[in-house]
């Protein structure tokens, strides 16, 4: 369990309370993070503009459970490209993420941003978070045809917290969804944790309500042999040291087990400065992301 900040010596490896709790803290590492996340805001707004409003599609029943559609302008079936957003599991929508969606409309596939509920309005509880994402990834693959997706060319990207949750639809979700093992061609993982345990000691306990279950159920890395995806792994070299350390980790255990898998190091790049890239079909994780569709 957590013990309290001001308790010394280590809590997780080497690491102190205060040097844990900073290791998942973007802030702590990012001093520009203000800065990219107000860019981040007036891209969204002016990809809107651009793209025009998208299709809002409901995947579940609830009010969170809700996905936006920014078609490819071709009349052919065309790749799909679904999206997950980080926030830490508190924050972030698909309308704050729309800037990524230019890219990947001008490159010839359609765009997918998924809304979930979060730790906030779940009580803590990142169960109902992961459900909703893999449901969400399994509407949008069962009913591609309704907004003129090819299912066959069917790919995930996400970042940060999104990166953690689509990492548990590919490891597990997907087969509770009753997806077939190869319905997601290629995925790419920005920024992402895959293992729960240093994060439950972290101060990110203070509104994540972590049980062993939910550790267990929602660690990505413990669950490798579920893994049917091919990966692409990226992290910034400026991003905070665990977040580094759960990426190489990640790729390791991967490789380990015979998994398809590769790993970009960004150098120089924040976590948020490398997520900004994503919206660049010239930037590190954006080229990737284009590359795995074949539209690079």
């Amino acid at each position: 369990m957590q013990q309290p900040s001001s308790a010394r010596g280590p809590v997780w490896r080497d690491m102190d309370q205060k040097t844990l709790d900073d290791a998942y803290n973007q802030a702590a590492y990012a001093p520009n993070m203000d800065l990219i996340l107000g860019r981040i805001a007036a891209a969204s707004e002016t990809t809107r503009k651009i793209l025009g409003a998208p299709h809002r599609l409901a995947y579940g029943a609830s009010e969170d459970e809700r996905l936006d559609v920014y078609r490819a302008p071709t009349s052919a079936p065309a790749p799909i490209n679904v999206f997950v957003h980080g926030g830490a599991w508190l924050r972030g929508s698909a309308a704050q993420t729309a800037f990524i969606a230019e890219a990947t409309v001008g490159a010839g596939a359609h765009a997918v941003l998924i809304d979930f509920i979060n730790a906030g309005q779940s009580g803590g509880d990142l169960m109902p978070t992961a459900e909703q994402v893999a449901r969400a990834i399994a509407w949008t693959w069962h009913n591609a045809e309704s907004f003129g997706g090819d299912r066959n060319r069917f790919y995930v990207s996400a970042h940060s917290s999104g990166a953690h949750l689509a990492a548990c639809a590919l490891s597990r979700g997907w087969s509770k969804e009753n997806l077939p093992a190869d319905f997601c061609k290629d995925a790419l993982l920005v920024g992402g944790m895959y293992d729960l345990e240093p994060v439950r000691r972290s101060a990110r306990s203070a509104y994540v309500k972590f049980t062993d279950e939910m550790e267990e159920a929602l660690s990505p890395v413990r669950h490798i042999d579920g893994i049917t995806t091919p990966l692409v792994i990226a992290y910034g070299t400026c991003e905070t040291p665990e977040f580094q350390r759960q990426s190489r980790d990640f790729f390791t255990a991967l490789k380990a087990q015979g998994k398809s898998a590769e790993l970009i190091v960004a150098e120089g790049y924040n976590h948020f400065e490398l997520f900004e890239t994503m919206a660049n079909p010239y930037g590190i994780v954006g080229r990737a992301r284009l590359r795995q569709m074949g539209l690079a």
